[in-house]
């Protein structure tokens, strides 16, 4: 490759990424226009989707989660549905089943009928509501975007998002999600309640004549453009190595000083994966061409909090997974 076609291809990359930057901001602004108080939690739903990946949304309910997710199919242009958990959910409530069909000439064959899985954003609401067995339905297509009913393999749509919910109080009746299916969410989003001004306009919105309706901004093909031209933008050796030093400190026996021996189990490199590309989805959508530190900062929490646990000495000291993540992020900071 000559210089002049590496300089062509980098204008090229430049181009697409203010292109896209642009869409993005449109549609992070759309949805703020119907989400109050929320943007920290907005902004990273929408780096979870820039980066291909699933989120779990934590928060108490009538916190406009479910909210969000409708709002985010509209203006992704996605087809998006949504799954209520329930104990008694079955795998083939998600996933679809076999019928058997009788042709006019009385033959007799099985049909596949595809299951609300079948989406380009799924909600799961409530998720750790259903059996493991139940949850345990949601992994291969989170993590391979296929499933497999009766031998056969059938391939989702592209793309493919799992943005799930979860109650952090109420814990009766609940299946806590095992630290696999945890590892397949790219990010942990808490979902707060909102500032007073927030509430105000929620009030104004929500209760008059006519209510705020979200606007598209993007199309599922610009969204994969997005997502591809995630991957291309180019992180520095500096941000590389922070990600590394700041996701291996978070193991068992790599902490040092007042952590050791706090962490009883900690993230593996699907944590460094997903905190490169959340940094680069970040800077996407700030309008900036390379991620900085300031991103991996930023992003160190949700990407890392449901990866790791603490022992039970450091819990009984006081210690809690965010104040552990904020001294770990200290000497790359």
């Amino acid at each position: 490759m000559t210089a002049e076609t590496a300089e062509r291809m980098e204008d090229a990359i430049v181009r697409a990424a203010e292109t896209t930057a642009a869409q993005v901001r449109t549609a992070r602004g759309n949805i703020s226009t119907v989400i109050f108080g929320q943007q920290s939690v907005i902004d990273r739903a929408l780096i979870t989707v820039l980066s291909g990946g699933h989120a779990l949304l934590v928060g108490l309910p009538g916190l406009a989660k479910t909210k969000l997710v409708e709002t985010m199919g509209t203006v992704l242009g996605l087809d998006a549905r949504r799954i209520q958990f329930t104990p008694d959910l079955m795998p083939s409530d998600i996933l679809g089943s076999e019928v058997l069909e009788e042709a006019a000439g009385g033959r007799r064959a099985f049909r596949f009928v595809k299951g609300p899985v079948f989406a380009q954003l799924l909600m799961a609401d409530e998720i750790n509501r259903a059996s493991p067995r139940t949850q345990s339905a949601l992994l291969q297509s989170m993590q391979e975007h296929h499933v497999t009913v009766a031998g056969e393999t059938y391939e989702l749509p592209r793309p493919f998002h799992v943005l799930a919910t979860q109650n952090p109080l109420e814990q009766e009746g609940t299946y806590p999600l095992p630290e696999a299916q945890l590892d397949r969410f790219l990010m942990q989003i808490d979902v707060d309640y909102p500032d007073i001004e927030a509430e105000r306009k929620i009030l104004f919105d929500t209760t008059g004549s006519e209510e705020s309706r979200p606007k598209q901004a993007l199309t599922a093909e610009d969204l994969m453009a997005a997502q591809r031209l995630v991957r291309r933008l180019p992180a520095g050796e500096s941000v590389v190595e922070a990600i590394l030093q700041l996701v291996r400190s978070a193991r068992p026996g790599a902490a040092k000083g007042e952590l050791s021996g706090a962490i009883a189990w900690g993230p593996g490199p699907r944590a460094s994966q997903a905190l490169m590309l959340a940094v680069r989805a970040r800077a996407l959508l700030d309008g900036r061409l390379a991620p900085s530190i300031d991103d991996v900062v930023a992003l160190a929490e949700p990407v890392l909090k449901h990866r790791m646990a603490l022992s039970f000495s450091a819990r009984a000291d006081g210690l809690t997974v965010e104040k552990t993540i904020a001294a770990l992020v200290k000497p790359i900071g």
